[in-house]
């Protein structure tokens, strides 16, 4: 009953983020039309986004932190809906690697979520209902360049550096490649230049959970006043897993039983590893719309940088004169080394300055947004250099 009680409120403040999310909106009007990959326009829109730190006179110290597929904005401040700290407050903060203290964070919702950039649960003016399905599909190019219009609102002409992981280091690359005049340094983690073929399989096996939850109702549950709450945490079920390693699942469950001394013989959750992925899908529900799970997913699936430059990844990243460094994990099965070797391989092949970590752990591919001192070290010695290069070695933004 508790946990039920709780669940309530909390969705109705997810529900009201969509529109009016907590921290700063960028609204753009008919008169600044996004114009996205599908051919299609999307206008008006608005972006959610967060800043920490302080933008210095020069307008040359500022930060573009890339969430992952279910993240936000809220990089390093409580979450509005959940209560719970930032996703990355152990990196980004005063005196951390990413230093609110030298450096100007922004971190937006990207296109396509729920959290106050518009996305499929957000108001659509020409109904005055949600979007639902009838927003136009959306890539992680369209993200950027909705990401680029808030920074030029923000008067930046030019990024200190772009970082993300997973799906934020997608865009990190996208960034790199589509705006390399504004990029002076990137570094993308624990991610790839295209989403592999068993990824989107992972991804379709999500969907077909969500839609196939009769309370999905087509996509229009909102407007009919439920959601499908049980095909939603399937699919975070089924997708958590593949942020983890068996080595990491194994030492944190093996096969413990929960809470008795032998088995029931049912389809209880007999297993630590089976109430462990059920409260991972009942608590994403209370803080994640479904359809906007579709629409980033989806946006996974089409990411292909050599595919949009004639199948030459190097010919993407020709001419850069941004600075990368590319981090792996020897235990991300989702994202593998060889996926950023990869990348590697063709920045060398562009004549891109690069340097390459592959950090030795059994955490799995969420091992960037865990305790993973390995990973602390190189981004503050990666942002430190290239500080020195940029003329903004020990100084403080004032």
């Amino acid at each position: 009953m508790a946990r039920a009680a709780l669940r309530f409120p909390s969705d109705i403040l997810a529900r009201r983020q969509a529109n009016e999310p907590a921290g700063l909106v960028a609204l753009f009007g008919s008169d600044e039309p996004l114009r996205l990959d599908s051919g299609l326009t999307l206008s008006p829109f608005q972006i959610g986004y967060q800043t920490y730190g302080t933008l210095n006179a020069e307008r040359s110290n500022a930060i573009l932190v890339c969430h992952a597929l279910t993240a936000d904005q809220h990089v390093a401040s409580e979450s509005p809906v959940t209560g719970k700290p930032g996703w990355w407050d152990i990196m980004v903060g005063p005196g951390l690697p990413i230093d609110t203290d030298r450096y100007f964070v922004i971190c937006s919702n990207v296109l396509g979520g729920c959290m106050g950039t518009t996305g499929p649960a957000s108001t659509n003016p020409a109904t005055g209902a949600p979007y639902g399905l009838d927003l136009p599909l959306i890539t992680i190019p369209d993200m950027v360049r909705a990401q680029a219009m808030l920074v030029e609102r923000l008067g930046i002409d030019s990024l200190f550096c772009v970082i993300g992981g997973s799906m934020g280091g997608m865009q990190v690359l996208q960034w790199a490649a589509a705006y390399k005049d504004r990029v002076f340094a990137a570094m993308p983690i624990a991610t790839a230049a295209k989403h592999s073929a068993q990824n989107i399989a992972f991804h379709e096996v999500g969907r077909q959970a969500i839609m196939a939850d009769p309370e999905w109702r087509g996509g229009h549950y909102l407007a009919a006043g439920t959601r499908p709450s049980s095909g939603l945490a399937v699919a975070r079920m089924a997708a958590h897993i593949t942020y983890l390693s068996d080595a990491a699942l194994h030492r944190k469950f093996g096969r413990r039983l929960q809470d008795r001394a032998a088995p029931t013989f049912s389809f209880d959750a007999d297993f630590q590893v089976e109430s462990y992925l059920r409260y991972q899908g009942e608590a994403f529900v209370e803080r994640f719309d479904a359809n906007s799970y579709l629409y980033v997913t989806r946006a996974m699936d089409y990411f292909d940088i050599a595919g949009d430059h004639g199948g030459s990844l190097a010919k993407a990243f020709a001419g850069t004169r941004t600075r990368f460094c590319v981090v792996s994990f020897t235990s991300d099965w989702l994202f593998p080394t060889a996926d950023s070797r990869q990348v590697v391989h063709a920045l060398n092949a562009a004549g891109a300055s690069v340097s390459f970590a592959e950090i030795v752990t059994d955490k799995g591919h969420d091992a960037f947004l865990l305790d993973e001192p390995e990973l602390f070290a190189i981004t503050r010695g990666f942002l430190e250099a290239a500080a020195r290069a940029r003329g903004l070695a020990g100084r403080r933004a004032e």
